[in-house]
């Protein structure tokens, strides 16, 4: 039985390259062409496959609806929250995770810091949008057009002298950010919070959360918290290998 489920899972990828006959198929598994159609009419039957009239067959829309649910019912917060507890019980400080919706950038997880001195942030609460690190991941992703008409439509408060101070600025760091796969912020909210995120991305390859370390100045320097981005892009890229369905539900990433 076992041998047949993986026989009829390994159409699944061949089909994905494109349409193929049945001879084709039974060349890709080496079996008999009795064998290969059995495993076809199965697998059309439950519409993961779908013949075309020139007898060649093709992924069917029942494959398509599948992933579609899937993707729509994944929690991204549930997948991180386990990994963003393991870094914060590393390093000790704040841990956020952020996602982009309605035009907002949105906490929706965090995990407090074990020293005495808390950052003011809450879940649900929105991101200063042109500043936050969390922010730049997610908007840096975003596509070229739209990425330029909302660097144009955004107000750029002056929390501090550091703080993004117009859209041509803004879409440079951008590029940087979206070039070199992490983000900062270096007191551009509050002069004594500094910050170093890294993206969590999806099975096609786009950005759908981002996570951050932050912590103030009287903790730990700007160039200490730096020290850190090794770490934060490990436990990203755990956070997204088990997203995407890559990698099994495992331990959380680890320094």
């Amino acid at each position: 039985m076992s041998q047949t489920v993986d026989r009829a899972l390994s159409i699944l990828p061949l089909l994905a390259r494109g349409p193929a006959d049945l001879g084709t198929v039974a060349a890709e598994l080496d079996v008999h062409k009795s064998t290969a159609l059995r495993l076809l009419r199965t697998l059309h039957e439950h519409g993961l496959v779908h013949r075309q009239r020139d007898q060649r067959y093709r992924l069917g829309a029942r494959l398509f609806t599948l992933a579609q649910e899937a993707v729509a019912n994944l929690d991204v917060r549930e997948v991180a929250h386990a990994h963003l507890m393991a870094l914060n019980e590393s390093c000790g400080h704040t841990v956020h995770l952020a996602v982009y919706e309605e035009r907002e950038v949105l906490y929706i997880d965090k995990v407090e810091s074990r020293y005495p001195v808390r950052m003011y942030s809450r879940v649900g609460k929105p991101v200063p949008i042109t500043v936050a690190a969390v922010a730049k991941l997610l908007l840096a992703d975003l596509p070229e057009a739209e990425r330029r008409a909302l660097a144009e439509r955004l107000d750029y408060p002056q929390y501090t002298p550091r703080s993004t101070p117009d859209a041509a600025a803004f879409l440079r760091e951008l590029a940087t950010v979206r070039e070199q796969g992490w983000a900062t912020d270096l007191g551009g909210h509050e002069e004594s919070i500094n910050c170093v995120g890294a993206p969590i991305k999806g099975p096609d390859g786009r950005v759908v959360a981002a996570m951050s370390v932050s912590a103030p100045n009287v903790v730990v320097s700007a160039e200490e918290l730096l020290t850190l981005l090794p770490h934060v892009r490990r436990t990203a890229d755990a956070i997204s290998r088990e997203y995407a369905g890559t990698t099994p539900p495992k331990e959380a990433a680890t320094g």
